[in-house]
């Protein structure tokens, strides 16, 4: 089962970005009202909720120029900075997101969005020791919510303090049973831990759900897979995968089974942004 853990070690680090609730989706093209303002003698305004409600449906590389902006209008605006933290975030900028997030927590220390910017931030780029205390910030500011208990989950496991992991995983669960995030996140828990046969079950649970997502069917294929029902995880895979994503995942499973050597990874948080 070591060796098991040791190859589930990168499809949990995709888990972590579902426990953030904040994977990069699809977004329309830039807003024409968006672009960048002429320039003018007089002096910047803030953006009025209708642009900022704009900028908040726009791609990510749009919405962090939006937020830069205005961040540089007001450097004490909390709504743009954690603005600005998860479209960074999103672009994989995950230091300058901490960085963001960070800076909303100096005029702000108990604002819930940036603590939990600057602990997905730091999931994010594998340093979940880092995101444990502002992950356990927000879970105090909000106990009956489950986004933070499942994000403390993953940063726990980065920090190798499995025990702690798995009770912040079933107390987001136990919060949020219809939920497929949070069930997800205890599943790879427990598949990197060696019980692929509970994962299983987990993620069975979680895939029926209204929220489950791509990346939830995906490793639900893996841990099938893993088991050595190549065929099962095949048929599932295909369902959401064009077929060269599936070919490479499908070469990854049987090298791992195998205990082969491979620099394959299972690549279905691909598809899911």
């Amino acid at each position: 089962m070591c060796r098991k853990r040791a190859l589930l070690a990168t499809v949990l680090g995709s888990i972590a970005l579902m426990a953030a609730s904040a994977q990069a989706a699809s977004k329309p093209a830039p807003p024409s009202s968006l672009a960048a303002p002429v320039a003018t003698s007089e002096a910047p305004r803030k953006a009025s909720p209708a642009e900022r409600a704009e900028a908040s449906r726009a791609d990510p590389l749009t919405r962090m120029a939006f937020w830069s902006n205005e961040v540089e209008r007001d450097g004490r605006d909390l709504e743009a900075g954690v603005a600005l933290s998860q479209a960074l975030r999103d672009l994989g900028r995950y230091d300058e997101a901490a960085d963001a997030a960070d800076r909303v927590l100096v005029f702000a220390p108990s604002n819930y969005d940036a603590l939990m910017e600057l602990a997905r931030a730091n999931v994010a780029r594998g340093q979940g020791f880092y995101a444990i205390e502002p992950g356990r910030k927000a879970a105090a500011l909000q106990p009956n919510n489950w986004r933070p208990l499942s994000l403390l989950g993953v940063a726990y496991e980065q920090a190798k303090r499995d025990d702690e992991a798995l009770a912040a995983h079933r107390q987001a669960v136990a919060l949020a049973p219809n939920e497929a995030i949070p069930l997800a996140n205890l599943a790879m828990h427990l598949a990197a831990s060696g019980d692929l046969p509970g994962a299983e079950a987990q993620l069975r649970k979680a895939a029926t759900l209204p929220t489950a997502t791509i990346q939830v069917r995906q490793n639900l294929a893996l841990v099938i897979g893993l088991q050595g029902r190549l065929d099962e995880a095949e048929k599932l895979a295909r369902q959401d995968l064009p077929p060269e994503s599936v070919d490479n995942n499908l070469a990854w499973l049987r090298a791992a089974i195998g205990q082969e050597s491979t620099t394959r990874s299972w690549n279905a948080v691909k598809a899911g942004g």
